[in-house]
């Protein structure tokens, strides 16, 4: 049984989920809370999963992390419209030898954590799961789950497979969660990318579920546009995603379940929208390297309006 201690920044669907495999598995994890701290503190978390059902009556639960005990892994699970709050959070809770893995979506965010604790203390995750708080401390895990690990470098050259990323996916693993290294960061994240553009952006848009968007001739042929401007995009910055990707992509959403995306749960919550980390940041680095993104830039601006507006 690995000893790394484990603190789960942010207990929403996605935290909730991995933190709760992860002590369900018998590592020490410890949770950082905000609005259903008082709830979770007192009945534990409730995962209803595809994969079976389980309850954790008991959690280590935190509200301030500086009551928190510094931890080899330090998972951000938090939304990237929060990322102003990590120089208080991470300094207390990261051990001297401990790293910040980064399960965040977009492109640009580990730069931000980077400042903080050193480049050589990041390690970037993308997360595949369908997952969604129904209520405080119940979280209803849908379907995908697996999640991709690749080590931060400055100006994002491929780090390799370390050792870090193989021991923190064995406990992943051990947990029931696929892991894949990814010797490419940047790479992995466009490719998330692909996905993550057409149909966040597009449901909050066009007030839809992926079942929709894809259900209609046009918006799947504009889903299927948008994915190849990000191929593109990706392509501007050195890397090549396949147009099989693409296909397989929108393959697997057409089977998925009816889904409502993240940024339309946020959306409809009156929350802040990532626009920023997963439009406007590849957008201005695509920009940078000299291609151009129609498809995207216009619901970069459309979403910049629907998020101010929502307010």
């Amino acid at each position: 049984m690995s000893d790394r201690t484990y603190a789960i920044l942010g207990t929403g669907a996605l935290g909730g989920f991995y933190g709760a495999k992860l002590q369900q598995a018998g590592l020490d994890v410890h949770l950082l809370l905000h609005s259903d701290y008082e709830y979770v503190s007192k009945h534990g978390l409730v995962i209803e999963s595809v994969d079976g059902n389980f309850t954790l009556p008991q959690v280590k639960t935190y509200r301030e992390v500086q009551k928190m005990p510094p931890c080899h892994v330090v998972v951000i699970a938090l939304k990237t419209t929060q990322n102003h709050l990590l120089p208080d959070l991470l300094p207390p809770v990261v051990k001297d030898d401990g790293v910040v893995l980064v399960l965040q979506n977009g492109l640009g965010v580990e730069e931000e954590v980077a400042q903080i604790v050193g480049s050589e203390r990041v390690i970037g995750g993308l997360s595949f799961l369908t997952a969604n708080k129904v209520a405080p401390g119940h979280i209803r895990h849908l379907s995908y789950k697996n999640i991709i690990l690749g080590e931060y470098t400055h100006d994002y050259h491929p780090g390799g497979i370390t050792n870090r990323m193989q021991q923190i996916g064995e406990d992943f693993k051990s947990a029931g969660i696929p892991i894949e290294l990814s010797e490419d960061l940047l790479l992995a994240r466009w490719q998330k990318l692909v996905w993550n553009i057409p149909y966040n952006g597009l449901s909050v848009i066009l007030n839809a579920t992926t079942a929709e968007l894809m259900a209609d001739v046009h918006t799947r042929k504009l889903v299927e546009q948008l994915m190849y401007e990000v191929v593109a995009g990706a392509k501007s910055c050195t890397r090549i995603i396949p147009d099989s990707f693409v296909q397989t992509m929108l393959n697997n959403t057409a089977n998925m379940k009816p889904y409502r995306t993240s940024m339309k749960i946020d959306y409809d919550a009156r929350r802040p929208l990532e626009v920023e980390t997963i439009f406007g940041n590849p957008l201005r680095m695509a920009q940078a390297a000299g291609a151009n993104l129609p498809y995207i830039n216009c619901l970069y601006q459309q979403l910049k309006f629907l998020d101010a507006k929502n307010f």
